[in-house]
Order: C-alpha cells, then sequence, then structure tokens
C-alpha cells in the first residue's frame, strides 16, 4: 500500500554511510521538484563529513564519511534542513539550462513512432505535434553515464513495456517510458519504444565534463526533417546541432 503522503519524506540508512531522503513513493513533479531543491540545498550547506549527494526521481542519497560524521548526527542536520521549508513548493536550483535538440521523429531512424502513437490514440502526426512541442525536466540521470529520465509527459504516453526486447537502439535515441522520455547516452536494448533520433551525445568520455546534462535543466525535442538533422549532425558531431540557453532564476 502507498506510504500516506503526509508521512513524507521518509529518512531511511543506507549500509554502514549513506541516508537516503525521500519525498514520494512515486514520481511527480512536486516530488522531483522537492529532490532537486533538497538536493542543491544540502550541497550549499557543505557538512563536513559529506562526501557525496545524489539524487533519483524522488529521493536524495547522503553518503558520508563514518569517521567524521555519524548518522544520527546527519539525521538531525537533515532534519533540521527538511524542517525549514515546504520542500514541494521550493523553488528549483539556479544554474539550470534549456535545450532544444533537432530530432527525427518516426522514418526508418526511430522505428517505433507509429506504434507508440497508435498506442496513445493518436496519428503520427498529432504524436509528433504532442512530444514535439513538450518542454520536459531531466527528472535524474542514470541506469547509464549521463543518460536523463525526462518528463513528464501527459497522461496518454503512459504506455505499457513491449512484449519484445528491441537488441539495440543507438546513442541519441530518443524513447518512450511511462509518460518520460530516455534519451539514451550509449547504444544499449531496451524495452521501450524507439519514437525519435537526436544528434546528442549525453556522455562524452575523456572530455573535461564528460555529462552534458544536469538533473533540472529543461528539454525541447524539435521535429526537423531527416535532411537537416543529418546535416546539423555532420556539422556538431557532438550535440547534433542543440542549442542551449540559460533559464532565469
Amino acid at each position: 500500500m502507498a506510504q500516506a503522503a503526509r508521512d513524507f519524506p521518509i529518512l531511511r540508512t543506507v549500509g554502514l554511510d549513506g541516508l537516503l531522503v525521500t519525498f514520494a513513493d512515486a514520481l511527480t513533479e512536486p516530488a522531483n521538484r522537492a529532490t532537486l531543491a533538497f538536493c542543491q540545498a544540502v550541497k550549499a550547506c557543505a557538512w563536513t563529513g559529506v562526501l557525496e549527494i545524489s539524487t533519483s526521481l524522488a529521493s536524495v542519497y547522503i553518503r558520508f564519511d563514518i569517521d567524521s560524521l555519524r548518522h544520527e548526527a546527519l539525521k538531525d542536520l537533515v532534519l533540521s534542513l527538511l524542517d525549514q521549508q515546504d520542500w514541494q513548493q521550493a523553488a528549483l536550483p539556479a544554474g539550470r539550462r534549456l535545450w532544444q535538440v533537432p530530432t527525427v521523429y518516426g522514418t526508418d531512424l526511430a522505428p517505433q513512432l507509429g506504434e507508440a502513437a497508435a498506442a496513445a490514440g493518436l496519428s503520427e502526426a498529432q504524436a509528433i505535434e504532442s512530444l514535439g512541442s513538450a518542454r520536459v525536466r531531466v527528472l535524474t540521470i542514470g541506469f547509464a553515464p549521463g543518460q536523463p529520465y525526462l518528463g513528464p509527459l501527459g497522461p496518454e504516453w503512459n504506455l505499457p513495456r513491449q512484449t519484445e526486447l528491441t537488441p539495440q537502439v543507438p546513442t541519441g535515441a530518443l524513447v518512450l517510458a511511462i509518460s518520460q522520455f530516455v534519451l539514451f547516452a550509449t547504444t544499449a536494448p531496451t524495452g521501450w519504444r524507439h519514437v525519435g533520433q537526436t544528434g546528442f551525445k549525453g556522455f562524452q568520455l575523456g572530455s573535461q565534463q564528460p555529462i552534458a546534462l544536469r538533473a533540472g535543466d529543461e528539454m525541447i525535442f524539435t521535429p526537423v526533417p531527416r535532411s537537416d538533422y543529418e546535416r546539423l549532425c555532420e556539422a556538431d558531431p557532438l550535440f547534433g546541432g542543440a542549442s542551449r540557453e540559460e533559464i532565469p532564476a
């Protein structure tokens, strides 16, 4: 049974050196907002002994040095910070970027658009309009280095997993998964539907900043013809012609 909303956030110990702060048992926009804002606040506190701070869709993970900080002491710090405001109403962190990414929908580059559109009760043209106009947030980054989960999309895109595995989608594949996009940062198999293809490389091994995106960034996957996509990928082999701008605080 789902935990009552009034019981959140929940604090849990994780092994000898971890604390997990969970704002919901399922993804919601307010829970993700709380996760991003609280993570930034913990980083700003710069507590002695904290070694790592990371986020999932609705939780913040804090890893600490057990020789300089104990679970109970960290728990007290976290509870004090939680009490300072309603984190589900908090402002999103500063420094976020809006990325506009040229995307080919359908064709042999993204062959499951038609299947996804039919499952959502839309024509392919309607699906492209819906997906290509959506402004989605980087909810978290995970599964593979630099791979974002983006959303939320409308309820029509809450589609079931495929019955068979797609053996491989390429880097830059835009895949639909439970009212979210996943933008593949490497080639990989998937059980979700490949509906768009970009030239965006979210993970660049050897770069000074190997992971291009940050949790909290926003993205629009703008529809373009295949000829434009190919031209942009040739001119910009790292990001496929994607542009970015700072989101005002």
